[in-house]
């Protein structure tokens, strides 16, 4: 299943976002992959870095959330810009200010990701929530596999 924005959810981020030029990157290739988080993760991704090297069946995209999910759901910081967010929806620093995060949390464990990637997975975070995010993407128990939305 892959994550999908609508077009109320891209337009509202767009609007919130207008001044910061990686979200807005991000946001034109959201409408043009119709709104599809992990398409347009991959089409990014593939820009930035070219094309991954594929191993044992698993997705860019699932390796990414098992490392976020490791950095995020344990990082305080991160968590309580979120709910500073959630609480003011409209917020444009507080939105960008979370993309700045997820970037700078990411490189600090070695995954390179740009603002406009970070801008996607923070969407797709805000949509399905952390806590699920955390849960969602918990490898399960005895299994090295990821659990992860695009399966």
């Amino acid at each position: 299943m892959d994550a999908q924005l609508s077009h109320t959810e891209m337009n509202a981020a767009r609007k919130i976002l207008q001044d910061y030029d990686p979200a807005q990157h991000a946001l034109n290739h959201l409408e043009k992959h119709n709104g599809k988080v992990e398409t347009t993760f991959e089409d990014l991704w593939n820009e930035k870095n070219g094309q991954p090297f594929m191993q044992q069946g698993k997705s860019l995209w699932q390796v990414t959330l098992k490392v976020l999910r490791e950095e995020l759901c344990g990082d305080d910081g991160f968590r309580g810009q979120l709910k500073d967010y959630t609480k003011n929806p409209g917020s444009s620093p507080l939105l960008t200010g979370l993309i700045i995060s997820l970037v700078g949390v990411a490189t600090a464990h070695g995954l390179p990701i740009d603002p406009a990637i970070a801008t996607v997975i923070v969407l797709y975070i805000l949509k399905i929530g952390l806590n699920i995010f955390c849960e969602y993407t918990e490898p399960s128990v005895g299994n090295s596999a990821t659990l992860a939305p695009g399966n």
